[in-house]
């Protein structure tokens, strides 16, 4: 089980304040990790403060991912709070906004793309860097069930994670020769914040239930395991994978 083990190892994670991040923090924590949670909410200190409580090594990085210019002081700064070195980069945080194709708007569009994709380029390659130098890492991308079809409703969104998909193949192809890996996290239908509106919408609910053999919709709790496999040694020959944690959705 050593092969798990990621202590002494150290872990940035965006928006691991809440949702499925607070999961996969609580994860790289619990395999030994020092973690740097970065998020632009201000519960990003309670929830290293409650994680600092349970006898954890964690710190909060408050930054805004939808500012290109301030992702670099934000990454450094996350860095120096960990002594300087990086070995697990997770690149979770993300949003949505919902409307019809014919209504989504520019400024919508621009939203979405600007921090589920264009920051996830930036902060892998700010990471990618450093890793190179030091000849060895893990990125962790977050994709979702969007990577591999439409969806409705969330045509921005949809694009995003159909683009985390190719970005994640894409470093593979430049860096998995150099000691870094690079996978994706494709999380399912998952019983979040962002996903209230699907829950809450009796038809949709159970078009999504009827789907899943698992016969449930997805939490925290089931991306723990995966993200902690990533970030370990016992994925060193595993780069440029998608994997789906998805209930068995994309096999119905």
């Amino acid at each position: 089980m050593n092969r798990f083990d990621l202590t002494g190892k150290n872990a940035i994670i965006t928006g691991g304040n809440k949702g499925l991040g607070r999961g996969m923090t609580e994860a790289l924590c619990e395999a030994g990790a020092r973690v740097a949670i970065i998020a632009s909410s201000e519960s990003v200190f309670a929830v290293a403060e409650d994680l600092k409580n349970k006898g954890y090594d964690v710190y909060a990085v408050r930054g805004d991912l939808s500012d290109r210019a301030g992702i670099p002081i934000t990454f450094e700064k996350a860095v120096q709070t960990l002594g300087g070195r990086l070995d697990i980069l997770v690149n979770n945080a993300g949003i949505q906004r919902r409307n019809k194709c014919e209504d989504f708007t520019l400024e919508d569009w621009d939203s979405v793309i600007n921090v589920n994709l264009n920051a996830v380029f930036q902060m892998c390659q700010l990471a990618g860097r450093k890793m190179l130098a030091q000849g060895k890492g893990k990125i962790i991308n977050v994709a979702s069930m969007l990577s591999f079809f439409g969806g409705y409703t969330v045509p921005a969104y949809a694009a995003s994670k159909g683009g985390v998909a190719q970005l994640t193949k894409a470093l593979t192809n430049e860096w998995a020769s150099r000691g870094i890996n690079i996978n994706a996290i494709a999380p399912g239908y998952m019983d979040t914040e962002m996903n209230v509106k699907l829950v809450q919408d009796e038809k949709r609910n159970a078009e999504i239930l009827a789907r899943i053999p698992k016969g449930r919709w997805g939490t925290a709790e089931d991306v723990k395991g995966i993200v902690v496999f990533l970030a370990s040694n016992a994925s060193d020959y595993v780069s440029g994978a998608i994997i789906p944690v998805d209930g068995g959705y994309l096999s119905k």
